[in-house]
């Protein structure tokens, strides 16, 4: 049971970064729909649970180090060897603008020049890699119950401190800029871009289960959670749409407003969750093309490492803006390959 936490823990934490760190995330796929975005959240945790089993299941089953052993077994050589270059692609693109997010969130809270922070954000990372593959799933999944708890609070506060009615928040919500045309599409195009980053670590994550079914049960476990985090943000979000409408970091704007101190504890947890996603997806980039027990592969995070923080130049926004949309895509591949490859098993 312990082992299946720790997976669902590391799962909600290859996500976070990407699909929750803002909360600007949630506001586009879920909050901007009302109401109806907490139906969406439901279905997202439903995807997000029965994907993570499916993925967790098949890294036990192939005992692979890398993804590619994976999207092979689900799309077949010929759609395998596109998926796994288009992966590959987008774990590298996804890693720089995590650099870059960390840039960005230090300069907001404590005015440091971005190009700084985003160094500290690449050497922390690469530092981490050193360490071995157990210790990295421990980093990962360590801040997970800490995320829940900070939005548990945040989000019984903005419920119980409401100033408008739930009818006038909604209102409110729909006017918002939305990511999809309505509250299903959302729902799916989350869980959809959120995949395509979390389906390679995730597997290296499954195999080192100790059995097929702890395997799953922690792919069930870490879908449960981000629906669970999802509708707190979600909720909260909608309870102080007076208060969070039009703001690029909607969620920090929610803890300052209650204290300057949770205002920074929130942002601490921004840089954890940019942190946690940065180690699971350069982790999985690199053991793609070295294996971690290659002399080679410390070099290689190194150089690797150097390279992301050029590229982070780009900026978070520009980067962000570039590559989700295309990675929705690239989700509902993945995604369409592991149902035919349950369906087949079945």
């Amino acid at each position: 049971m312990k082992k299946s936490f720790q997976i669902g823990g590391a799962f909600v934490g290859l996500v976070v970064g990407g699909g929750f760190a803002s909360g600007q995330e949630i506001m586009q796929f879920f909050t901007g729909f009302g109401i109806y975005g907490i139906v969406g959240a439901i279905v997202a945790m439903i995807g997000f649970a029965f994907l993570g089993m499916n993925i967790a299941q098949l890294g036990y089953e192939l005992h692979t180090t890398s993804h590619k052993a994976v999207v092979y077994h689900i799309a077949g050589r010929s759609f395998g060897s596109i998926l796994d270059i288009l992966i590959t692609f987008f774990l590298f693109a996804v890693t720089v603008a995590m650099f870059a997010g960390a840039g960005a969130t230090l300069y907001q809270i404590l005015g440091i020049d971005p190009i700084i922070g985003s160094l500290f954000m690449v050497i922390i990372t690469v530092l981490t890699l050193m360490l071995n593959v157990k210790n990295i799933i421990n980093v990962i999944a360590v801040a997970t119950p800490y995320l829940l708890g900070i939005m548990l609070i945040i989000a019984i506060y903005s419920i119980f401190t409401m100033d408008l009615t739930l009818a006038e928040q909604n209102i409110l919500a729909q006017h918002q800029r939305v990511a999809a045309p309505n509250w299903l599409m959302g729902a799916l195009l989350y869980v959809s871009y959120n995949l395509a980053t979390s389906v390679a670590m995730m597997t290296v994550v499954g195999s080192t289960a100790t059995s097929r079914r702890v395997a799953g049960f922690g792919g069930i476990i870490g879908g449960v959670m981000l629906g669970i985090l999802i509708i707190l943000i979600n909720v909260a979000m909608l309870a102080k749409m007076d208060v969070v409408a039009g703001k690029d970091m909607p969620i920090l704007e929610i803890a300052a407003n209650m204290h300057p101190a949770l205002g920074l504890l929130m942002a601490v947890a921004l840089l954890g969750m940019i942190y946690n996603t940065a180690v699971g997806l350069f982790y999985s980039f690199v053991v793609r093309f070295v294996p971690r027990k290659d002399p080679n592969y410390k070099p290689i995070v190194i150089m690797v490492g150097a390279i992301g923080f050029m590229c982070s130049f780009v900026g978070f926004t520009t980067l962000v803006g570039q590559v989700y949309s295309l990675m929705g895509y690239l989700g509902f591949a993945i995604i369409i390959a592991i149902i035919f490859s349950w369906i087949n098993k079945r």
